[in-house]
């Protein structure tokens, strides 16, 4: 039965292959890189990832199936026994979306880090662990470049207090900066705001100040709960409620950061910023109605309705499961493409339950046109149809800080991969 299992397996990532999913656009932000000469074969990689089939056996070496589901645990890495694996972000050549960063974090910009998923990578581990990592090269450029401390002239600024920003603040306490951390809304960024009971960890954590947080899944309030408690110490600063509107770079090499509220100097800057930005919207008819919504938190406040959710990402399917629990509520899932290629593969099975059991209903090449207070109407495939609507989430994405960082003068990637260069990787990759 495993030899079966074994060429089966084996059988589907050659296809996988063979249909160009290796190279299929490949992923916007973190994936594993395999060094093949290294790989042993050993199927670890393969198994232990919870994201289904982001890596596969092909040809007795190990090989990226679908890294646009991955989301950087790196359980991969930790599992490879001879050190072949590595996550990695997509190189600038790769993707017009992410800013260079150096393997310090810096970008462009000197003294100016991103940490987090602003910089490509996912998860929150990946987060913590960057805003870790800026902090201490901070820290060991001021001793080895002697910085006078001038007065009214922060060491570092961090600009957002999410698990990037929060790291990146007890990273300061450790090393004794001045430092200074603004929230344009509360402690915990973009988790704050994610669904209740929502999972959100995967694997243990290691802050600065020697703290750590073992626990493989944690729940979104938990997780609040334990920041609450790292961050209730009388070193540990954070301005909520204050938006940076404006950073500039000053003769002498300092930042100057602008809020509504005053401005402050800076030798360094970190943005922990993430990547959500502003909601996307569809430009749809209707759009600007209140029952029109883009984060859902509470989903057991709404009950006997009549609710549209419109993506195909695992925020919408979700969304769409939690509300399709709820007593009375006759849920749609809207879609306009033909199938669900990018959600967890624990999203894919609960979804196909979901839809068996009758709960939700999946409108696949579909998109809405307009919203009226009681409808929801949608183009299905060219056809016009009219749903009974009591509310709409959408989840398209977010709108990314891209101009706000143009503006201090990040410079981003360009997206220069010939075809005939990504098929020479792609035919090297098969006949290994």
């Amino acid at each position: 039965m495993y030899l079966v299992w074994h060429v089966d397996r084996e059988k589907r990532a050659r296809e996988a292959a063979a249909q160009g999913e290796l190279f299929s656009g490949g992923p916007s932000g973190q994936h594993p890189h395999i060094d093949v000469s290294n790989c042993i074969g050993c199927q670890g990689c393969t198994t232990v990832c919870p994201e289904g089939d982001v890596l596969g056996m092909v040809g007795g070496k190990a090989a990226v199936l679908k890294p646009h589901n991955c989301i950087g645990h790196g359980l991969c890495a930790e599992a490879c026994p001879v050190g072949a694996i590595r996550l990695v972000t997509a190189s600038p050549s790769v993707s017009a979306t992410l800013p260079n960063l150096t393997p310090e974090f810096e970008t462009s910009v000197p003294n100016l880090y991103i940490a987090g998923e602003l910089g490509g990578l996912a998860l929150i581990k990946n987060a913590v662990n960057q805003g870790r990592e800026c902090l201490d090269t901070i820290a060991r450029k001021l001793q080895t470049e002697a910085w006078e401390q001038q007065p009214g002239v922060y060491d570092v600024v961090i600009v957002g207090a999410g698990p990037a920003g929060i790291s990146a603040t007890l990273g300061a306490i450790e090393h004794k900066l001045n430092y200074l951390t603004l929230e344009r809304e509360t402690l915990g960024g973009t988790v704050s705001k994610y669904p209740r009971q929502k999972l959100v960890m995967t694997s243990p954590i290691q802050f600065p100040l020697n703290v750590s947080l073992k626990k493989m899944q944690m729940s979104k309030e938990h997780l609040l709960s334990f920041w609450q408690t790292i961050t209730n110490r009388e070193d540990f600063r954070v301005q909520t409620n204050e938006t940076v509107e404006r950073i500039n770079r000053q003769s002498d090499g300092s930042f100057l950061v602008t809020t509504p509220k005053g401005e402050y100097r800076a030798r360094a800057i970190v943005l922990a910023l993430g990547r959500a930005g502003t909601p996307q919207k569809l430009g749809v008819k209707g759009e600007e109605l209140p029952k029109v919504m883009y984060r859902l938190i509470e989903a057991d406040h709404y009950i006997n309705k009549n609710i549209l959710v419109v993506g195909g990402g695992d925020s919408a399917v979700e969304a769409a499961m939690g509300l399709a629990i709820q007593k009375g509520n006759r849920v749609a899932l809207s879609y306009r493409k033909e199938a669900f290629s990018r959600i967890k593969e624990r999203n894919k099975s609960r979804l196909q339950d979901s839809i068996k059991s009758g709960k939700l209903r999946v409108i696949l090449k579909s998109a809405p046109i307009e919203f009226t207070e009681s409808s929801a109407i949608l183009d299905v495939e060219g056809t016009r149809e009219e749903l009974p609507n009591d509310f709409v989430w959408i989840f398209a994405g977010g709108v990314p800080p891209n101009e706000f960082l143009k503006q201090i003068g990040i410079q981003f990637g360009s997206r220069d991969l010939t075809r005939d260069a990504i098929k020479e990787v792609r035919d090297a990759v098969l006949v290994s």
